[in-house]
């Protein structure tokens, strides 16, 4: 067996929760401003979100929906959702977190999925949140701000918790993203406390990050990445952040500005915006020293042109929810261009041949496997699926081809797995196949990514229709109704077969004149 080793020394594991691990980054600076809402203003200090963690996670205790139950969060970046995330934790319980974007139908399949007895969300989603509960465990729902008739997260406050209720750090799940994995429907991905601690301190090993750093939030918190790498690692390491509901490059940029920003997380297409767009020259971001992008590969000529841009290191790394989310991750004084780096300490790195099993050498290409304590319990109530995923002995395929170099960098080469990346989000084809396949008169479809400058990839879909089945128009339309913005497919090809190879594979449609 050829196992790559970290180049990184391994860090201690540490029998804390995360939000123990949190409030460790927050004790000692009392005064400090750590969250800010972009849009308004709004101010939160670490002592005020200590406070209001505690009575919150004691106001769920005495409700009865603290320890042993789970919580469904649905809203956008904003101070309140790091307070509850982590009020759900310290009270034992568990948070689902979810795609605010989503429609009701996806709302009530996780809410459902995840049993949820609880969900807190914003007055803008009500109206999708009470629709979404029916036939599920939810007996109520409160929102973060006013809303006629509804609870409201300062209804839900209590007599502080004093300290983190005690659970099992490495079996209790203390939250459900969902995520396709490498195949198929959203899946509950079960994260542990452990999980969670050694992420945040493996990035903190091999990211250089430092205190004092504040950082524009637009990627969402309800994603693994958002999560970890922004909300997590900031507030633990000593980091402010100031938060956005949504990208805004204006607003980015100006806070990046404001804020003297060292470095700026990001996805593809906002590295694009930065290599490209006018925009960017109005701002004074002489502070940048990097930008790191990870959910989706980025090439090494679009990298070279950030970092020249920007006048910083353009940086990347590796990652997926079922990791936590990340394996690799790029130092500054060893990156390479289009590489997604090292493996992050205590992570062990196989790359196997998918034909045969057999393990492959430096240089040689072949399925990333990882290993480490950042590897996810598994799928919630999905034993195959999860069986599938992790093999001998706690290894996860990551369903990603890649090599790694002899300096130890890995580069993602191509995909196994048959999910889209449209601008960092996870797009099942079943998903799609499945609601198009649902349509009377559509008799078969099938959907592939489309390579794509700006988003990585787009869903296209050929379909099969029946005598006077539905046109491209209303077929649309029907996406439009049941799944979120990015999960839309942006061409349709009527066939009379679906186009694939020998081995079943579906074959990618050839170019139309306006594409070529």
């Amino acid at each position: 067996m050829t196992i790559f080793q970290s180049p990184f020394d391994d860090i201690a594991l540490r029998d804390v929760s995360i939000t123990e691990r949190v409030f460790e980054g927050l004790r000692d600076r009392p005064s400090e401003v750590v969250l800010t809402d972009g849009p308004t203003g709004r101010t939160m200090t670490a002592e005020q979100f200590i406070d209001q963690v505690e009575a919150l996670a004691g106001g769920l205790t005495a409700r009865g929906i603290g320890a042993g139950h789970t919580i469904a969060l649905m809203a956008p970046n904003c101070p309140e959702y790091c307070v509850v995330f982590h009020a759900v934790a310290f009270a034992g319980g568990t948070i689902t977190t979810i795609n605010p974007t989503y429609t009701e139908s996806e709302v009530r399949h996780q809410l459902q999925d995840s049993q949820a007895e609880f969900l807190i969300t914003i007055p803008t989603f009500l109206d999708t949140a009470r629709a979404a509960i029916s036939d599920t465990s939810v007996t109520d729902i409160a929102t973060i701000g006013q809303a006629p008739d509804t609870l409201e997260l300062a209804d839900l406050m209590g007599e502080p918790l004093s300290g983190q209720v005690s659970v099992d750090l490495d079996s209790h799940t203390v939250v459900l993203p969902y995520s396709s994995g490498t195949t198929g429907l959203p899946k509950g991905v079960m994260l542990s406390h452990r999980n969670l601690v050694v992420n945040v301190d493996q990035i903190l090993a091999g990211a250089d990050f430092r205190r004092g750093e504040i950082a524009a939030a637009f990627l969402p918190f309800f994603h693994i990445y958002g999560m970890t790498v922004l909300m997590n690692l900031h507030l633990a390491g000593g980091g402010a952040l100031v938060t956005l509901p949504r990208f805004d490059l204006e607003l980015f940029l100006r806070i990046s500005q404001d804020y003297k920003a060292r470095r700026m997380w990001i996805v593809p297409p906002v590295a694009l915006a930065l290599a490209k767009h006018p925009m960017v020259d109005q701002f004074d971001l002489s502070s940048l020293e990097q930008t790191f992008t990870g959910a989706a590969p980025l090439g090494a000529e679009l990298s070279n042109a950030v970092g020249r841009r920007l006048n910083c290191v353009s940086l990347q790394g590796y990652g997926m929810t079922e990791l936590s989310p990340v394996s690799h991750l790029s130092p500054v004084d060893e990156s390479k261009p289009g590489s997604s780096g090292l493996a992050a300490p205590n992570v062990q790195c196989r790359i196997v041949n998918i034909e045969t099993g057999k393990d492959m050498n430096v240089g040689e290409e072949g399925e990333l496997w990882v290993k480490g304590p950042n590897v996810m319990q598994g799928y919630l109530h999905n034993a195959k699926a999860t069986a599938e995923t992790i093999v001998e002995d706690g290894w996860l395929r990551t369903g990603d081809i890649s090599i790694i170099d002899e300096d130890g960098q890995m580069f993602v080469v191509d995909r196994l797995k048959e999910l889209i990346k449209y601008k960092g989000f996870q797009v099942a084809p079943a998903e799609l196949e499945a609601t198009i396949v649902g349509m009377d008169g559509i008799t078969d479809a099938a959907v592939i990514g489309l390579p794509d400058p700006e988003a990585g990839e787009i869903p296209m879909a050929f379909v099969m229709r029946a005598e006077g089945g539905p046109d491209e128009t209303a077929i649309k339309a029907h996406l439009a109704k049941t799944l979120s913005s990015y999960k839309q497919v942006h061409r349709i090809d009527f066939v009379t077969e679906i186009p694939k190879s020998a081995s079943g594979k579906i074959l990618p449609p050839p170019a139309r004149p306006d594409q070529s």
